[in-house]
């Protein structure tokens, strides 16, 4: 037992999450609505992608371990438990979309530790019903108001035929929640899409859904969360690594 004079210090258990958007695809010229259609990844896109895999490697092995310790000294006064040199340089899973440009991407990042992708249907896009592979402009032309709907509060309106924001939440943070339980205490990557970071992302700032469209996720864009215990702190959003 301590004595009197002894200083008590909390613990925490601290899971880091690298999400991560899949990198640029083919025929990428016209902006359109891709959703659950299975677009392949074009080679500018891997490029993209392995700059971010690079970026995670310096990230896990220079940064992560010093900044868990000190947040937890100056803020909460807390220790970490859990935490090794050798647990920080590390993922420890790499999950991803079941769509091949998600895949691809999360191949490039799972190579540097000898680790297979997990795929999990449950993280693939929104499917945009009869919007999928229309441009932004043939949908404002042929579905003006229903695209203006949809722009004005995603949350309330969807897609004809599409699936629902609600809906894409529903079925995305139960995965997040599952994953996060499985690897509490370590560093994991998931790699998908746009609207699913979105939605994601809203979640643990505790934003509206309807919100989903003031976060921008660019291709091969990194966030990255830290889980102290079952609070999220968000350290980076739309991570873009152009260059070395």
């Amino acid at each position: 037992m301590p004595g009197d004079g002894d200083l008590m210090v909390d613990t925490a258990m601290v899971t880091t999450l690298y999400l991560i958007r899949h990198g640029a695809t083919e025929g990428d010229g016209a902006l359109r609505y891709k959703g659950s259609i299975d677009v392949p990844l074009s080679a500018r896109g891997a490029e993209q992608v392995e700059r971010t895999s690079r970026y995670i490697r310096r990230h896990l092995g220079n940064v992560a371990s010093s900044a868990y310790r000190s947040y937890l000294r100056d803020i909460h006064g807390k220790t970490v438990e859990g935490i090794s040199e050798h647990d920080s340089g590390s993922l420890q899973a790499v999950y991803t979309s079941d769509l091949s440009r998600a895949v691809k991407s999360a191949e490039i990042i799972a190579e540097p530790y000898d680790l297979m992708p997990i795929v999990v249907a449950d993280l693939r896009e929104r499917h945009f019903g009869v919007w999928e592979d229309m441009t932004f402009q043939e949908i404002k032309e042929r579905f003006p108001q229903e695209f203006e709907a949809w722009a004005e509060n995603p949350l309330k309106y969807s897609p004809p035929e599409g699936e629902s924001t609600v809906g894409v939440s529903c079925r995305v943070l139960a995965v997040l929640e599952s994953i996060l339980k499985k690897h509490r205490g370590g560093a994991i990557s998931m790699v998908s899409h746009g609207g699913v970071n979105r939605v994601i992302l809203c979640h643990l700032l505790g934003m509206p859904l309807e919100n989903i469209f003031r976060i921008e996720q660019d291709h091969a864009a990194v966030n990255i969360i830290e889980f102290w215990d079952a609070y999220p702190v968000v350290k980076l959003m739309n991570g873009r690594c152009e260059s070395e």
